[in-house]
């Protein structure tokens, strides 16, 4: 009766961690902490705060009557995939990719961190592998498409074509204007190939006094818009946690009001509004 109860426990206990990492990703960090006193991966800090405080001092403090305040380093999550697609006919080519389980971007290139646009919607939308054939034709084309070109690229009956593109619709990826369908956003950026150009090293950090933001996205569903979006010969090998160390340097103006910049402290370079989550 004992073991049962143990097992019983078990696979509940089990069953919730499960449904926690799946439905409640901003809750797994603070699991996995309680779980586990050791350490984390996290992309090399290159800059430091005091370094970006003096060189962008300028821009910064408009005058001398703005001060610095207390900088702090935040670690931001996200995934690294190590995949395998398929390039061309005759070649197969394997890479790792960054995801950014903030925003459900996906890193285009660390170096100057230009990212995807387009892929937190497609999550946020649950798009489904056939959707995407319609998205990537569009992103192909540079982001509209005629009813006849559409169906051309598609080469599927009228009314599955129909189907497909009112699905797309109403979850607010595209948008109809006359014979026209473009991408319902602006500057997207969907063409890329699944694999992200990475020069930095990776390390580990003690869990204790760092402070690491919680996912608003989990592994599933990272996952399920990889495989969708990049088609049946996309593998996922393995997943690692990372983490991108931000630099938040606060500045107080006169009237004692603050204004915080937000700076990506593997290429010292400064994080849009809409590139993290506060």
């Amino acid at each position: 009766m004992r073991l049962f109860s143990i097992v019983i426990s078990a696979v509940l206990l089990g069953s919730g961690l499960y449904w926690v990492s799946t439905h409640r990703p901003e809750f797994r960090t603070q699991i996995e902490q309680f779980l586990d006193g050791g350490q984390f991966h996290t992309l090399e800090i290159k800059y430091n705060a005091k370094q970006l405080m003096e060189h962008y001092r300028r821009d910064l403090l408009k005058d001398t009557t703005h001060t610095y305040m207390d900088p702090s380093l935040k670690f931001y999550p996200y995934l690294l995939l190590e995949v395998k697609y398929n390039l061309s006919n005759e070649k197969t080519r394997e890479g790792v990719i960054l995801w950014d389980l903030c925003d459900g971007e996906m890193v285009v290139d660390t170096s100057s961190w230009e990212k995807t646009h387009g892929f937190g919607d497609c999550i946020n939308a649950n798009t489904e592998k056939h959707e995407f054939k319609i998205l990537n034709i569009l992103a192909r084309k540079g982001g509209m498409i005629d009813r006849d070109g559409l169906s051309k690229a598609l080469q599927v009956e009228n009314e599955i074509l129909n189907a497909w593109v009112e699905s797309c619709r109403k979850k607010k990826l595209i948008v109809q204007t006359g014979n026209h369908y473009r991408l319902h956003l602006q500057n997207p950026n969907l063409r890329t190939i699944p694999e992200t150009r990475i020069s930095e090293w990776l390390v580990t950090k003690p869990y204790k006094n760092a402070t690491r933001l919680p996912r608003k996205y989990s592994l599933a569903q990272i996952q399920k818009i990889a495989k969708a979006a990049f088609g049946n010969d996309f593998v996922i090998r393995q997943t690692t946690d990372v983490y991108l160390p931000v630099h938040s340097i606060t500045v107080q103006n006169p009237d004692g009001s603050t204004q915080v910049s937000h700076w990506n402290a593997v290429n010292g370079k400064r994080l849009s509004q809409m590139s993290f989550s506060p």
